[in-house]
């Protein structure tokens, strides 16, 4: 059974198809937990949203995210990965195996139950949310829009260290590239409608208000070309 997902028309460029399901304009209701928040060790941001569809955006590193996940929902009716970097899996089969939940990814895996295409829609807790393929910092990342929030992996993050109000993820190591980083920033911005007022990133912190001057400013940083952390 497909837990809300609706395939769409792959899309390669920034342009917006016109064949996309789109979800309809409502008020966030989505009930957001980062359930990786008080880790002592590294780890991605991992965020459990209840509702409708219980789906877990990435398992991330953290002992006991099980537990945590335990304290907010029964079940998981959805795995959800924006990319496949160590501090975003490490702890998957511990929570597939104690779930039993499907697997969506885009890039391959030995227990991915269903494959995501840029453009498909699925329910994440109570809403629908577009998937947007963003490569640069990964090649198999996307990240997952909505009507009131984004979901934003590693490719735009709102604090890191390095910037505030808005960075980006890194592409300085092997396979990642800047130009195609900037592309999909570029594709987020094209993709994401107007009055989204969430951002759930891969690392920093929870932003809510205008996520549109966020992206925007990750933008203006990553098309200056500079290294993002010079001293490495």
């Amino acid at each position: 059974m497909f837990f809300g997902l609706t395939l769409g028309t792959a899309v390669a460029t920034g342009g917006r198809d016109s064949t996309l399901k789109r979800a309809a304009p409502q008020a966030s209701c989505m009930d957001v937990h980062n359930v990786t928040a008080e880790a002592e060790t590294f780890t991605c941001n991992a965020y459990l949203a209840t509702g409708e569809q219980t789906t877990l955006v990435d398992a991330g590193a953290m002992r006991g995210v099980v537990d945590v996940i335990r304290e907010h929902a029964d079940a998981l009716d959805a795995v959800v990965l924006t990319h496949q970097h160590g501090d975003h899996v490490q702890r998957l089969d511990t929570v597939l195996d104690a779930f039993d939940a499907p697997l969506y990814a885009y890039g391959s895996h030995p227990r991915r139950d269903h494959a995501l295409a840029d453009g498909d829609t699925l329910t994440v807790g109570d809403e629908e949310c577009e998937v947007v393929y963003t490569p640069g910092h990964a090649d198999d990342h996307v990240s997952l829009v909505s009507e009131s929030a984004l979901f934003s992996g590693d490719v735009v993050v709102h604090d890191d260290g390095a910037f505030d109000d808005g960075s980006f993820g890194r592409t300085d190591r092997p396979g990642q590239s800047r130009e195609r980083l900037i592309e999909s920033i570029e594709r987020i911005l094209d993709r994401m409608p107007a009055g989204v007022e969430h951002m759930y990133s891969g690392h920093g912190g929870v932003f809510h208000g205008d996520v549109r001057e966020v992206v925007e400013r990750a933008l203006e940083r990553a098309e200056r070309r500079e290294p993002k952390y010079p001293d490495d």
